[in-house]
């Protein structure tokens, strides 16, 4: 077997979890490579001796043979983790360095038993749907794919207009702070701030989400991932901000916004004990009774 780790850095008390990572690895005899600025962070700061066969930096040079990407660190590390396996179907396993890690799952107690799970087939694999900018050329470089979610954000305090269109009909006009555009995994992020719906990951549909609207009967709804969507904001700022996962950057008001579902999926690592329901409840405090 063979594995990629990416990661940056993580708090004092994850080191001995990465420690007891590495150790078991190297028991089983696994292969491994690592993202260099955490190989960096390990050596130099963590105090541990890593001793990966090779190095990347990119997708790039990410060994294309690994059978599985760990992502160490939270959900916005496994964000950043898409950026790198990309279209290479290599299922990303997340290991949660950190708090509250909904898709980063794996707590580091549970790493031992997480690399045991994989060797012995007790896992399955999550085909997540990622949404992809197909106009707006190079405002996020060459991989212009959100796993959670895109957003349309007015630039000050001054409410912004977005004209919706799905494929050629007419949608809405959104007064509003601006309008989340989520992926079912996304719904458990910041389209669940705003009021959307819970989709799970087999759902094939997007969250339309308004950020506080100025008309209140204007509420979330879900549409079949098949639209592709067509936006444009009108604002008495000539700039709006167009956010994309962990990223953002401002643009100007005329700029056409067209979003679509990819035509790849990314691939996540579930074990065989975890199951979505549970997380929303153990994570999310989902349906909690606060009267016992």
């Amino acid at each position: 077997m063979q594995i990629a780790l990416y990661g940056r850095q993580f708090g004092i008390q994850f080191r001995p979890f990465a420690e007891k990572l590495l150790d078991r690895l190297r028991n089983y005899n696994i292969r491994t490579s690592m993202y260099e600025p955490l190989y960096l962070f390990m050596q130099n700061e963590a105090g541990l001796d890593p001793q990966p066969e090779k190095l990347f930096n990119s997708y790039k040079d990410l060994d294309l043979k690994s059978d599985f990407v760990f992502s160490i660190g939270g959900d916005g590390t496994i964000l950043e983790t898409i950026n790198i396996v990309r279209d290479s179907g290599i299922p990303v396993m997340g290991i949660n360095s950190g708090r509250l890690g909904f898709l980063a799952s794996i707590s580091g107690i549970d790493t031992d038993m997480a690399v045991d799970a994989l060797l012995s087939g007790k896992y399955s694999i999550e085909k997540r749907s990622l949404l992809e900018l197909v106009s707006a050329g190079g405002t996020f470089g060459d991989f212009p794919f959100a796993l959670n979610e895109f957003t349309l954000q007015k630039k000050d305090s001054t409410m912004i207009t977005i004209q919706a269109w799905l494929n050629n009909d007419f949608l809405n006009s959104y007064w509003a702070d601006g309008l989340i555009i989520s992926t079912p995994t996304g719904s458990t992020a910041y389209s669940l701030s705003v009021g959307g719906p819970l989709l799970t990951s087999d759902i094939r549909g997007i969250i339309i989400s308004p950020i506080a609207p100025h008309n209140l009967t204007v509420r979330p709804i879900v549409i079949p991932d098949s639209n592709t969507m067509r936006l444009k904001v009108n604002s008495r700022n000539s700039e709006f901000l167009l956010s994309m996962d962990y990223q953002s950057a401002i643009l100007p008001a005329e700029t056409e916004i067209v979003l679509k579902r990819s035509d790849f999926d990314i691939s996540l690592v579930r074990l065989d004990h975890q199951d979505f329901y549970t997380t929303l409840r153990s994570k999310l405090m989902w349906g909690a009774d606060k009267r016992n």
